[in-house]
């Protein structure tokens, strides 16, 4: 059976296949429900491509999580980053005395409508202001812990071996491998 790995997005897909080789990207328009928990939406989206395609899929969503916040905006980032500006979310964390976040990342795979798996990677830090260049949404305000620069600021070897994304896919492997 096939594994696909559904995103329009080709830097997702490169970090992904350098982990899992033997997938095929499938640019899938999937509606995404709007929602805070990050599983739910993967597996609507999951259970979506399985009425539309046989195989096996893999879905990713990715969240930043503001402690000052309680958690938002969480998977709704992409929604706020059209809102405010990179260095509002600093400010932001300034003012409630709080810049401690988490960036997460869950991958959902689905063998069948039955059996859906999650695996997560997830990073600690901090929200600091924006530094560095990135196509990559809010790379340029979090700065993992232990290190002085950010995701935006660090060269892509050192960014891709801290990446949540790669770490979900890593524990995906190792699941793949034991069926």
């Amino acid at each position: 059976m096939n594994l696909y790995f559904i995103t329009g997005n080709k830097n997702k897909f490169e970090e992904i296949k350098s982990v899992l080789s033997d997938i095929e990207r499938l640019a899938m328009d999937l509606p995404e429900i709007q929602e805070v928990d990050l599983k739910k939406i993967i597996e609507a989206k999951l259970k979506e491509a399985l009425n539309h395609k046989a195989g096996e899929f893999i879905v990713e969503d990715t969240g930043l999580y503001l402690e000052c916040l309680k958690g938002l905006p969480g998977p709704l980032i992409k929604w706020f980053l059209e809102t405010f500006a990179l260095d509002e979310f600093a400010k932001i964390a300034e003012k409630l005395g709080n810049n401690r976040a988490e960036a997460k990342t869950i991958i959902g795979y689905a063998k069948n409508h039955e059996e859906i798996y999650f695996f997560e990677g997830a990073v600690s830090g901090q929200i600091v202001s924006p530094r560095g260049e990135s196509n990559f949404g809010w790379d340029p305000i979090f700065q993992p812990d232990g290190y002085s620069e950010t995701f935006a600021e660090m060269d892509d070897e050192r960014r891709q071996s801290l990446k949540m994304r790669r770490i979900a896919a890593l524990k995906l492997k190792e699941f793949l491998s034991t069926k």
